[in-house]
């Protein structure tokens, strides 16, 4: 598989739902690292979850397919993605600024 800066893209995505309280972030971190992609994510004051991640476009595609189903316990009711310009993160990170 190529992975070079020209097949690569980075989405921002807020999610919104049952959403905190439920392992969302590492259920995100932890499909991130499965596919290498890199990246953050973060809990909202209002309740929902954001994040950017960065990648080929169709383990993103993957990526963010998991993220719509979130781990056990979690309900998501809302997913908004956009592509936005790319950043070259070091990993995926939880970051815990809201």
């Amino acid at each position: 598989m190529s992975d070079t800066r020209t097949d690569r893209v980075r989405h921002h995505a807020v999610v919104s739902g049952r959403v905190q309280g439920v392992g969302f972030r590492w259920h995100c971190q932890r499909a991130a690292g499965a596919r290498e992609l890199t990246g953050w994510v973060r809990n909202m004051n209002d309740g929902r979850v954001e994040l950017e991640v960065e990648g080929p476009a169709t383990l993103i595609t993957a990526f963010l397919g998991d993220v719509e189903r979130g781990p056990a316990g979690a309900r998501v009711t809302g997913l908004v993605a956009n592509e936005v310009p790319l950043a070259d993160d070091d990993g995926f990170r939880i970051r815990f600024d809201a």
